[in-house]
């Protein structure tokens, strides 16, 4: 016969093998984390219910494209240091197409609000800093898949660009910042305006603006004194100048680009985490 299992010892308790640890809570650095790639997935399940956007938005870099570049590059009027216009240009349509998407996405933030999303992520505990920047980097990802497009469309016209996955992986990375910053701008603005009416006024007003008061047409050295003054202080600059560099192998300051970027970017999600209560009102 078997020996009988021993009894369990007064005052002890006895656990049985199937009895699962609970995960260690996260902390820190790990919380805020999870909470921003929620957020991040949650903005992109909106992309995949309705593509309708990023269809239609690549309708205008394709025109860019086709029509001013070609156009330009027989004209040969714009300077660009020896390689073909319509090369010079595709970077800067990339980073045009990404503004354009971002430049209006304080609307999204806007029409939380006026439907009481936004009122209830702001009683969890997730900071309004990783609310932000979840929102951020979602914008970030929806311009790098039109930022494929361009850049297939451009391959198509036969622009010599480079295929080398570490400079296409710093390409991603340096739509995403600019990206990133252009949404914390519109969600900034929005609230400070609080309407959807006016943030589409002042989106429209500064966007092209923005897009010529930089080097994504043409370079920095042939713009009058007050346009080049502008210039250095727009972040669209720094990220046409990084996609220059890494697409094409033109002489860049890549270091200076992506600091500019992330400081940008950081910034960025500051001012519009500080309003984010005001909208919410």
């Amino acid at each position: 016969m078997s020996a009988a299992p021993a009894a369990p010892l007064p005052g002890s308790v006895e656990t049985s093998p199937l009895l699962l640890t609970p995960p260690r809570a996260r902390t820190g650095w790990r919380v805020v984390a999870a909470r921003v790639g929620a957020m991040c997935v949650v903005e992109l399940q909106k992309l995949r219910h309705d593509r309708t956007e990023l269809y239609t938005r690549a309708i205008q870099p394709a025109l860019w494209l086709l029509i001013f570049g070609e156009t330009f590059t027989r004209i040969r009027a714009i300077p660009t240091g020896g390689i073909p216009y319509l090369d010079y240009m595709a970077p800067g349509i990339i980073a045009q197409s990404a503004m354009f998407i971002s430049i209006f996405y304080g609307i999204h933030i806007i029409w939380e609000r006026d439907a009481g999303v936004l009122t209830k992520l702001l009683v969890t505990p997730t900071p309004r800093a990783a609310l932000i920047t979840g929102k951020a980097f979602a914008a970030g990802v929806k311009a790098v898949v039109q930022a494929v497009v361009v850049v297939v469309l451009a391959a198509l016209l036969g622009v010599g660009m480079t295929w080398n996955p570490l400079r296409l992986l710093g390409v991603a990375v340096a739509v995403v910042l600019g990206s990133a910053f252009f949404a914390c701008l519109s969600m900034t603005i929005a609230g400070i305006v609080l309407t959807r009416d006016r943030l589409m006024g002042i989106g429209q007003a500064i966007t092209m603006p923005l897009f010529f008061a930089s080097n994504a047409l043409y370079p920095v050295d042939v713009m009058p004194a007050w346009v080049r003054a502008i210039s250095t202080v727009n972040p669209l600059t720094y990220q046409v100048d990084a996609l220059r560099g890494l697409l094409l192998g033109t002489p860049a300051h890549l270091a200076t680009d992506f600091a500019v970027l992330v400081v940008a970017a950081a910034a960025g999600v500051a001012a519009s985490s500080s309003l984010l209560g005001r909208l919410a009102r």
